[in-house]
């Protein structure tokens, strides 16, 4: 694990703690963190994902569920956070590079803004 992947980590998973009192703690450990919603899906009583961070072997991966169940919170998104993008929801970084951390960090507050209007958060 890389000082570097450790740094992008911690910047990541701090965005997200941001909002750990409106969510439920899923996992919080060395290099993983998620957060999943109040809303309990009535189908298997799981409940909804909001987000995570997770040191991986060749990045630091970004989870934030909102921009999977609206994809509109994208619109404005910058093509090069776009570019980082694998999957609908997912988000890689390799290096610390502030001004898409910046951008991510402003996806996430619209994700958990978006996620209380709706009563998924608190």
């Amino acid at each position: 694990m890389s000082a570097e992947f450790e740094s992008i980590f911690a910047r990541i998973r701090a965005m997200l703690a941001a909002h750990s009192d409106s969510a439920v703690a899923k996992s919080d450990q060395p290099g993983s963190y998620h957060l999943d919603t109040h809303e309990t899906r009535a189908k298997d009583g799981y409940r909804t994902y909001f987000g995570g961070a997770e040191i991986n072997k060749n990045f630091v991966s970004a989870h934030l569920f909102p921009v999977y169940t609206d994809p509109a919170l994208l619109d404005s998104a910058s093509p090069e956070l776009k570019k980082r993008m694998q999957g609908k929801s997912c988000f890689n970084f390799k290096k610390l590079d502030e001004p898409l951390l910046a951008e991510l960090q402003a996806l996430i507050d619209q994700g958990a803004a978006l996620y209380r209007a709706q009563g998924r958060l608190r």
